[in-house]
């Protein structure tokens, strides 16, 4: 039997490679069987380490390319209500959620702000997670702006993640803090040194009787004013206590629309304005009934201030699905369209000339937006320039559920 063995012999030195050759030719066939499978062997294991690692290889280099993020993090974002990006070594979005969206923070799978991109090389660079408070604009052409709270820090050896909680609410409350403060200092300015220009006025004029009646007049009108926007503002802080409805009951609307009437009907009746009520009768809510006539009694002294004499202000109840609207409808000059989400803010007037010279304070809107919200409803407004405003009431109807929510006994 004749083996032939072909193989390439690696030698320090040529005379080295001669004795090895020698030795092989002068092998038994029989010995060379053995040695050319234990060859093979280890020829095979090298092609399959080789394989091995070209396969590991191969998989690095997936992973690089794979744009996928961690499991469990894609549903984690969905259901962030606060903003949350995901992003990949080269600043690409891969993975952004709903509010990130929403607050305009991501396009075209790249972050809109540049703020936001050094934060996110900082942690790259640093492996560090990093905080800040950003004041931004909402999307890249948006002029709306935006307080966020950025949170960034890495997510895994590849990743890096960013979660923005918007804060704009809460900067706009501080904002409505510091107009309060401002506007009741000015409020309260103006009739306390009004008082005291009167009471030096009546000083001097001690020998003039009918001076000292006028003065006395205007003096008088000053304090009520004063005390009203005294009595408003403790209304307001009232209305803003957790414990506004400490004792709910059941209250019919029909004394609630009958008490309101009377108390504008001398301002109605010295301008030739009509009271008119109408609508459904026993109507009945739970709560508090005091505050529900200083709400209607707000709507009805405003509706009679905005409207020309000889007019008439409309006061109807109804009820539907559960809901009952109280509607209070006026003839006057109406509402500009941008100025009707501002009319319930504090001390806002949509004409400040007629307000002073009526002495509003400028409070009435506000406390009945809080009278109806503790009461579960909400109040709304429609209005048309030249064609009058309409501002509707509306409140849960009295039932045994609306009684167990309040803890009230049926």
């Amino acid at each position: 039997m004749n083996i032939v063995l072909s193989a390439t012999v690696f030698c320090p030195e040529p005379g080295d490679c001669t004795k090895v050759l020698t030795n092989l030719v002068a092998m038994d066939p029989a010995t060379l069987v053995p040695l050319s499978l234990v060859f093979g062997v280890v020829v095979g294991a090298a092609v399959v380490v080789i394989i091995m690692l070209a396969a590991q290889r191969g998989r690095h280099a997936a992973e690089v390319v794979n744009t996928a993020v961690p499991d469990g993090v894609d549903q984690v974002l969905d259901a962030l209500e606060s903003a949350g990006v995901v992003i990949d070594p080269s600043n690409t979005v891969v993975k952004a959620s709903p509010g990130a969206l929403a607050f305009g923070l991501v396009w075209n799978q790249k972050l809109v702000h540049p703020e936001l991109t050094k934060m996110v090389d900082l942690v790259r660079r640093t492996g560090e997670p990093i905080s800040e408070e950003l004041h931004l604009s909402r999307g890249p052409i948006g002029e709306a702006s935006i307080h966020l709270w950025v949170r960034v820090a890495r997510l895994g050896a590849r990743y890096i993640l960013l979660i923005a909680e918007d804060r704009t609410e809460g900067y706009r409350l501080e904002e409505v803090r510091r107009d309060f403060v401002a506007n009741i200092s000015h409020e309260l300015k103006t009739p306390i040194g009004a008082v005291s220009l009167l009471a030096e006025a009546l000083s001097s004029a001690a020998n003039e009787p009918e001076q000292v009646k006028r003065f006395a007049m205007r003096l008088t009108k000053e304090s009520e004013r004063l005390a009203n926007i005294t009595q408003e503002i403790i209304q307001l802080s009232r209305l803003q206590a957790a414990d506004a409805l400490t004792k709910p009951s059941l209250i019919d609307l029909d004394d609630v629309v009958a008490i309101a009437i009377d108390q504008n009907r001398v301002a109605a009746d010295v301008r030739g304005i009509r009271l008119v009520s109408g609508g459904e009768s026993d109507t009945f809510v739970y709560g508090d009934e005091a505050l529900l006539v200083v709400a209607l009694h707000n709507l009805v002294s405003n509706a009679i201030q905005y409207s020309p004499d000889n007019s008439r202000v409309g006061i109807g109840v109804s009820e539907a699905a559960g809901i009952i609207e109280i509607a209070v409808t006026d003839q006057g000059v109406g509402i500009p369209e941008d100025e009707r989400d501002r009319v319930f803010e504090r001390f806002y007037r949509s004409d400040p000339a007629r307000s002073r010279n009526t002495g509003g304070s400028g409070l009435g809107l506000a406390i009945v937006k809080h009278v109806v919200q503790n009461h579960g409803g909400d109040v709304r407004v429609w209005s048309q320039l030249g064609h009058g405003s309409t501002f509707t009431i509306r409140l849960p109807e009295a039932s045994p559920a609306t009684a167990a929510s309040l803890g009230v006994a049926q």
